[in-house]
């Protein structure tokens, strides 16, 4: 019978680094026989062998460099946001071919788009466009980050539904992984607060929107909660003349 061999116990005293982890350092200027001896692998003469700060990146020997010869135009929008757009004859073909269906329960998602290749790239959410709406004949349930007014339109004729909801980047990505352990974050820019706050847009933050979908699976009492919250702005008075001439 062969005998096990014996493990020994993991501590400090036997513990030693990977092989190919670790190398000796480079001595230079040691004499010839290291290789790096002499000019220590510098060459001879020149800017590049001397001691100190050397070239700056960018520097091109005194002439202009390039970065300076080209004019500077425009700014990058730190709050711009680039949408997937998807038609509603997409999402109809989609649905006839079977590659992805929708029901009240579970509409369909960022996550349902995109694995089902009607999308390629989610980008900073998707947004439902009304091309093709004549083509649209199925009942159609889907939450987007952004729906036209035309798109609307066309899925609440065949008794479809739109809500549209606001997706942060980590919101987004747990919803294209079908994470539901974390709590989507809330809009935090006026901006979009107002957005999906308009019952014309189909805002989750509508009020009016959670009286028609209350009864529905995909309403959450959270959206309402956030409603009262988020919608405080409109009944605060930050005018103080007219403040004054009110206690006046």
């Amino acid at each position: 019978m062969a005998s096990k061999a014996s493990i020994s116990r993991i501590s400090l005293a036997n513990l030693s680094p990977a092989r190919g982890s670790l190398h000796k350092q480079k001595r230079v200027g040691r004499g010839q026989g290291s290789n790096h001896g002499g000019t220590a692998g510098r060459g001879h003469n020149g800017q590049n062998s001397r001691s100190g700060a050397g070239i700056k990146p960018g520097f091109e020997g005194g002439q202009t460099p390039i970065t300076k010869l080209f004019p500077k135009r425009g700014f990058v929008n730190q709050n711009e946001k680039v949408w997937a757009p998807v038609n509603l004859e997409r999402i109809q073909h989609w649905i006839n071919l079977g590659r992805i269906s929708c029901s009240p329960e579970k509409p369909i998602t960022a996550r349902e788009l995109l694995l089902s290749g009607c999308i390629h790239d989610v980008h900073d959410g998707i947004k439902v466009l009304g091309d093709g709406a004549e083509f649209l004949t199925s009942k159609i349930y889907i939450t987007p980050s952004r729906a036209s007014k035309t798109a609307i339109q066309a899925i609440e004729e065949l008794g479809g539904q739109v809500v549209c909801k606001y997706y942060n980047p980590l919101a987004l990505r747990d919803c294209i992984k079908g994470r539901t352990d974390r709590i989507e974050a809330a809009p935090t820019r006026r901006q979009d607060i107002v957005w999906y706050g308009k019952f014309q847009n189909r805002g989750y933050l509508s009020s009016e929107l959670h009286k028609k979908i209350k009864t529905t699976p995909v309403f959450q009492e959270r959206w309402k909660l956030l409603s009262d919250q988020l919608g405080q702005w409109q009944k605060q008075d930050f005018d103080y003349e007219k403040k004054k001439k009110k206690q006046t």
